[in-house]
């Protein structure tokens, strides 16, 4: 068995203090490390919703794009006697039907 060297106490000072400031640091390095983490997941996700509405914004325009240009590509006239047309088909029809249902629910009265 080897004689037990005897190691100066400074030295041993000096190891015991660098352990317990790493030790004494970590809860702070940690937090530090989940706070940052937490931004830069913070800052993607705005990223994100920008992009989005960004894309929401073009469809918008593109679709209201297409219905300017489906209204100036007829003619007024013609588009409003159809208009008229398709608003008075079945009038009587539903008429006669609405009067039925009404007479069969009065008991025929």
């Amino acid at each position: 068995m080897a004689d037990p060297v005897t190691v100066n106490p400074m030295v041993t000072d000096a190891v015991t203090q660098s352990n317990v400031k790493v030790v004494g640091e970590s809860p702070a390095m940690a937090i530090s490390t989940l706070y940052q983490s937490m931004a830069h997941s913070t800052g993607i996700l705005f990223e994100n919703a920008v992009a989005a509405q960004q894309q929401q914004n073009i469809l918008a325009q593109a679709a209201v794009n297409q219905g300017v240009m489906q209204i100036y590509s007829m003619d007024t006239m013609a588009g409003a006697g159809a208009t008229e047309k398709v608003g008075q088909t079945g009038v009587a029809d539903n008429l006669t039907g609405l009067m039925t249902v009404l007479q069969a629910f009065s008991g025929g009265r």
